[in-house]
């Protein structure tokens, strides 16, 4: 059975990633890219789909971990009745293959040791022929090839690798992973242990352009490099999780392929990155926008493949038992399909972002032309009813939230023009703000409750509502804001922790119900930091950060009774979420007044 969510810890190269368990185990990833077959399956299956685990032949007696400073180099300290070991794991971000290493190092005493590699490509369901030539391993099946290297003697039998070795105090034993084409020659033997300094060299380098300060830099620095970690490197795309179907309630079917570029998680992403002084992937993520958006304007998806794939088909893998149970497992996301309204005000505001921050490359005439062509499809399209954020699969409504970010879309065309130089029809996108504004107002608002709902003419509540202040529609102190976010605690709170809305059926489109939901959590801390409640967010703030596991990473969902992280892991969209945070509470320009104003330039945690 795999382990608890929060048990687990990233690392990735840019390119893909893998997962690995506390008791030594890399239980999920995916080669050549995030959204490929996965070569280790356990997560979502059993031993039999895939893993490889390195651990003690005697019982463990502690385990402790941490990433190697500010890098994606994890480091897990295992200690035995004879001694102490040191397991470190990496990928190889400047490689020109998917290349895992994994090494380990005698600390104290002598420990014996145990591998068990189990290769499972597409998923846990193709076993590689296997042959070994020196001190090489090479399993090969279709297209998929991979080279292990090593000098610990493994040997095949019940369709795995297996082998024992011991290491002393001072004594490093190593094997080095590579992915490859298996039409293609294999690849030349690595230096193990120059890898894992060139890796942390590479990481050091890439963090060296933040310099943000505060109690909270660690937490920020975390999340910085986790965000890193899910950007495709080639095409500058953002995954929201590099995992699927790592279930929001356990046992249940709400399981989902996350592994994809949604466009407004990516979004959400670049501010977290670019507030922290990330440059470089927001010209590169504009580049892959107006890659993947290119064509008609109807024909903008809300997800696309990690190159701009537009082709993401759902499928579910029968053969794999799940999660903890938990079923289907799905491979590509029906989402694609969708209508959602918001994205297109999410795609005008962070390209709004990339006009307002210094030492960004100036707004090309394409991606200034490409917002006219979405402005023109979202004036004739804003009063359609939608699919919302939450990406419900049953009847489409108009939703509040994504009234609110079509007001988005035009108020930042309105300062494109005004304050940027930009030229449109100004005079236009003022009147068709106003008009959605007027709107939202008046058919999205419950005076009786003095608070807005989830939908036009609905009486449900909706933690996106937590939006309205933080995107700048309305100021945080107005009392229509006042009363939502009362509202909100009485309804969707509970211990500090908040659900997106009531699960339902009839809304959702699925059965089955789902944990609290932790961007919403710091966004309900961003709401009291705006309106002065600086000691309640504060502690809101704490009590999220005491929920990231012992790497300081976070899934999407908790569940507070069974303590337990649910969904996709780590997840993009908390992690945003988490460093947004930081900066709203940090007392000076924070993202909150940057997405209503032109003036922020910078500020610490």
């Amino acid at each position: 059975m795999p382990l608890p969510i929060s048990d687990y810890a990233l690392i990735g190269d840019t390119r893909t990633a893998a997962l690995v368990g506390r008791d030594g185990s890399i239980d999920w990833m995916c080669v050549p890219r995030f959204d490929s077959g996965a070569c280790f399956a356990a997560l979502v299956g059993d031993d039999r789909h895939g893993r490889w685990l390195i651990e003690p032949c005697d019982k463990v007696l502690a385990v402790s971990r941490q990433y190697r400073g500010d890098t994606l180099v994890l480091d897990t300290t295992m200690r035995t009745s004879y001694g102490e070991v040191l397991i470190t794991d990496l990928m190889v971000p400047d490689a020109d293959l998917p290349t895992l290493v994994r090494q380990v190092t005698g600390i104290s005493g002598m420990v014996r040791l145990y591998t068990e590699l189990v290769l499972r490509f597409d998923y846990g369901s193709v076993v590689p022929w296997v042959t070994r030539q020196d001190d090489v391993l090479h399993a090969v099946a279709g297209p998929d090839a991979v080279a292990v290297q090593t000098t610990v003697s493994l040997v095949g039998h019940d369709l795995k690798s297996t082998g024992t070795f011991e290491v002393s105090a001072g004594e490093s034993v190593s094997f080095a992973f590579v992915h490859y084409p298996s039409h293609e020659s294999a690849p030349a033997v690595i230096d193990p242990v120059a890898v894992v300094e060139s890796t942390c060299q590479w990481w050091e380098s890439w963090m060296s352009q933040c310099h943000v300060e505060g109690p909270w830099a660690p937490a920020i620095r975390r999340s910085a490099i986790t965000l890193k970690a899910l950007t495709y490197a080639p095409t500058g795309g953002i995954v929201a999780a590099p995992t699927t179907s790592l279930p929001e309630q356990i046992g249940g079917e709400r399981n989902w392929d996350y592994r994809y570029c949604w466009l407004r998680d990516a979004t959400f992403t670049l501010y977290a990155l670019l507030i922290n002084g990330f440059r470089s992937e927001a010209k590169e993520w504009r580049e892959w926008l107006l890659r993947a958006a290119a064509g008609r304007p109807e024909d903008l998806q809300i997800l696309y493949g990690i190159a701009g794939e537009r082709r993401v088909d759902e499928q579910s893998l029968d053969w794999l038992p799940g999660y903890r149970g938990s079923t289907p497992v799905r491979v590509g996301n029906s989402a694609c399909t969708q209508f959602q309204l918001d994205t297109l005000g999410e795609v005008m505001d962070v390209l709004h972002l990339t006009r307002t921050l210094d030492k960004v490359d100036p707004e090309t005439d394409a991606a200034w032309q490409l917002q006219l062509t979405l402005l023109d499809f979202l004036e004739s399209n804003w009063e359609r009813p939608d699919s919302s954020l939450w990406e419900v699969r049953g009847p489409q409504r108009a939703f509040t939230h994504s009234k609110v970010m079509a007001w988005v879309g035009f108020d930042r065309a309105v300062k494109a023009v005004e304050r940027h130089g930009r030229s449109g029809p100004v005079s236009r996108w003022r009147q068709l703000r106003d008009t959605i504004h007027a709107d939202v107002c008046q058919r999205g608002f419950d005076p009786a409750r003095n608070t807005f709902v989830q939908s036009y003419g609905s009486q449900s509540l909706d933690a996106a509502l937590l939006m309205v202040p933080l995107v700048g529609f309305l100021p945080a102190t107005d009392p229509r804001v006042l009363g939502t976010v009362e509202a909100i605690e009485g309804e969707l709170v509970s211990d500090g922790l908040v659900r997106r809305y009531t699960p339902g059926v009839e809304l959702e489109g699925v059965g089955g119900s789902e944990g609290f939901f932790l961007p919403c959590s710091f966004w309900l801390a961003d709401n009291y930091a705006l309106q002065g409640r600086t000691d309640e967010a504060r502690a809101l703030f704490d009590r999220l950060l005491a929920l990231r596991n012992d790497v300081g990473l976070l899934a999407e969902e908790y569940d507070p009774i069974a303590r337990e992280m649910l969904g996709n892991f780590p997840q993009a969209f908390t992690h945003v979420a988490l460093v947004n945070t930081a900066h709203n509470l940090s007392g000076g320009p924070s993202p909150a007044h940057h997405r209503s104003s032109d003036s922020w330039r910078g500020s610490t945690a």
